[in-house]
């Protein structure tokens, strides 16, 4: 399929599009941005900002939509929490979003490695607000609450489909499991913003995502995500359609009737795509009610 006009990206600034390479190629840390090939990558770059992955490059999960290199997990670097809280203090961030490869491998599936990098970058940047990306942590409410007592600001976690391409987007995971992990984090600390993802454009009908819209209320989330998916190879799961934008606005209008703090929906939205504002309306929202 062309990729419509809508799907074309503009990079902003070079030279801070550049800086934010320098530092991050000079740590040795790694980004979703790159390895996931996000699209908004050269924007979110020249305005400064990124998204750190932790726990290595290569996932113990085989997703069919992912671009991130599966395979025998990396070795836990002890000093990434550091690293990462003096990349975000060099760039000067007031947002960070970190997120990470899923460790199966791991006995809390990272979820003490994540407290450790929150709690590095708070004592580094007390300023800074943080969210992080989590995977599902195979349902260990032990390990999620180890997370939830570091308290990030927004804790994300991605349905990613709707529950009948499971099986074959992400085979590993449970859509209901996912749901679950929502609701847990709100149940055990109601301060924490909780927040969820979804992707068009993969065979969906409008009847399914809005099923998806009620159950991740129904569980508790606040925060909502909605972009285009997009074939990162000819290996990986095939792309049914480009969504047109009309549909974006139609779901955003939606969403937001429905009760979500926040809707970010449009082709090239991402999940941590324009974060600070996601946390910052959804604070001065969420304090109204």
């Amino acid at each position: 399929m062309r990729k419509p006009t809508w799907m074309r990206v503009k990079i902003n600034d070079t030279a801070k599009f550049n800086r934010v390479n320098r530092i991050l190629e000079t740590t040795g840390l790694n980004t979703v941005c790159v390895e996931a090939n996000c699209p908004n990558r050269l924007d979110c770059f020249s305005r400064k900002t990124a998204t750190f992955m932790i726990l290595g490059r290569t996932c113990t999960r085989n997703c069919r939509f992912c671009n991130v290199t599966p395979g025998y997990p990396d070795q836990v670097d002890p000093d990434e929490p550091v690293k990462v809280a003096r990349a975000i203090n060099t760039l000067g961030l007031k947002h960070a979003v970190v997120t990470s490869v899923t460790r199966d491998d791991l006995s809390d599936g990272g979820a003490g490695h994540f407290a450790r990098v929150v709690e590095a970058v708070r004592a580094l940047n007390p300023q800074t607000t943080i969210e992080v990306l989590i995977p599902d942590f195979q349902g260990n409410s032990s390990a999620l609450q180890t997370l939830v007592a570091a308290k990030p600001d927004i804790i994300n976690h991605n349905v990613e489909t709707v529950p009948r391409l499971y099986s074959a987007v992400r085979p590993q995971a449970d859509y209901r499991q996912s749901l679950e992990v929502l609701k847990q984090v709100k149940a055990l600390d109601p301060d924490i913003l909780t927040k969820s993802g979804i992707m068009l454009g993969l065979g969906e009908t409008l009847a399914e995502v809005t099923r998806v819209l009620d159950d991740l209320l129904a569980h508790h989330c606040e925060i909502l995500t909605i972009g285009q998916y997009l074939q990162p190879s000819e290996t990986h799961y095939e792309m049914a359609a480009y969504v047109e934008p009309a549909v974006f606005e139609e779901l955003k209008a939606l969403s937001e009737d429905k009760g979500f703090l926040y809707v970010a929906s449009a082709p090239m939205v991402r999940s941590s795509y324009n974060a600070q504002e996601a946390l910052e309306l959804s604070k001065s929202k969420g304090n109204l009610r």
